[in-house]
């Protein structure tokens, strides 16, 4: 069936790998890309179909409601994959209003966008909320979040995620409107923005430089290759009844030292360096406030109902990250330079 979809933070990290896999793998479908190129917002990431027939890319803000109303009305999509959102915790803490901008009102923005151009029919059209586990708060020793855990959401950024999957579910009650929403674990694998924990540990050991821990390190994760996500994505799309709601994670839960320490190991093999040489780079820092403890997803629901699950252990997929970024300087080099901004700035205004 021939399908337009606006993918929405199709440039960032997960859009990046979501819009490749819909590209490749549905050429009956259109892809519409919408990313505002914030600095997080990368076409590189995307240059290996940016020449796909069944690919467009557009630039904008969905915190422009005029913008998104105009774009809905001329290409009559059919469905909305959001992932576009402000997505940095420390950035929340120093600067919350962003966040509700671009995740709440934004989510509204396109919620209200949809229903205009829908006009009550349903029928073989779908809003996908991509969401966090951060939604849920913190666990202690024991436990995983659930789709049945009441939000508990302690930092800006997973209040204002919290605010948009509230408002999504709203919609499909108030309006009838066919909507699902993923929460997912911590992501990591390919075209990660070395903001992040484990590109920034890859660049900052490749470099000599300390590599920041916060607190004692003792915080833990569960961590998901991106691609296994992407996938999940698709199959949650495809088959998902309105109005559901799943949980994606690797069952994959890693304390952070543990995992930085991994990662040293892997990256004094594929340097040639002595075992023991990237440790000596840890530095451990002061915690930020309001830290969560422990993240753990129970995507039991998703692997029951839809058959997903991961297809790569941690240890593997952590290799395979490293072998990425160290096969792809210049990639990096231009993300921690700023360069690649400033190529996109000259190619691409608003429409």
């Amino acid at each position: 069936m021939k399908k337009k979809v606006l993918i929405t933070g199709g440039a960032g990290f997960i859009g990046s790998h979501v819009v490749r896999r819909f590209v490749s793998s549905y050429p009956e479908y259109t892809i519409v890309n919408l990313d505002k190129l914030t600095y997080a917002g990368n076409l590189a990431n995307l240059e290996d179909i940016e020449n796909a027939g069944n690919y467009r890319f557009v630039k904008g803000d969905i915190v422009d409601s005029s913008f998104i109303d105009e774009l809905f009305e001329e290409e009559q999509f059919d469905a909305v994959i959001h992932l576009a959102a402000e997505s940095h915790v420390d950035r929340s803490i120093s600067s919350p209003i962003d966040f509700v901008m671009t995740n709440v009102v934004g989510t509204v923005n396109l919620l209200n966008a949809a229903r205009k151009a829908w006009k009550g029919n349903y029928e073989n059209r779908r809003f996908y909320h991509v969401s966090t586990d951060e939604v849920y708060g913190t666990l202690g020793e024991e436990g995983m979040f659930t789709e049945e855990t009441a939000y508990d959401p302690h930092s800006p950024y997973s209040a204002s995620k919290a605010g948009s999957d509230h408002f999504v579910r709203a919609y499909a009650d108030t309006y009838g409107m066919n909507t699902v929403i993923s929460n997912c674990s911590n992501n990591y694998g390919s075209f990660h923005f070395p903001e992040k924990l484990i590109p920034l540990a890859i660049n900052n050991i490749k470099h000599n430089k300390p590599v920041p821990v916060y607190g004692k390190g003792e915080n833990v994760r569960d961590w998901l290759w991106v691609e296994d996500h992407a996938r999940a994505i698709d199959v949650i799309f495809h088959n998902a009844k309105a109005g559901d709601t799943y949980n994606i994670g690797g069952h994959n839960e890693w304390k952070n030292i543990d995992l930085i320490r991994l990662l040293c190991k892997i990256m004094d093999k594929k340097l040639n360096r002595s075992e023991g040489t990237s440790e000596q780079l840890i530095t451990f820092v002061t915690d930020r406030a309001g830290h969560d403890l422990r993240y753990a997803i129970d995507s039991t629901k998703l692997q029951k109902e839809l058959g997903w699950t991961p297809s790569l252990q941690f240890e593997e997929g952590l290799e395979k990250t490293v072998d990425w970024y160290l096969s792809n300087e210049e990639w990096l080099d231009n993300v921690t330079s700023g360069n690649y901004q400033k190529y996109y700035d000259d190619q691409y205004t608003s429409r």
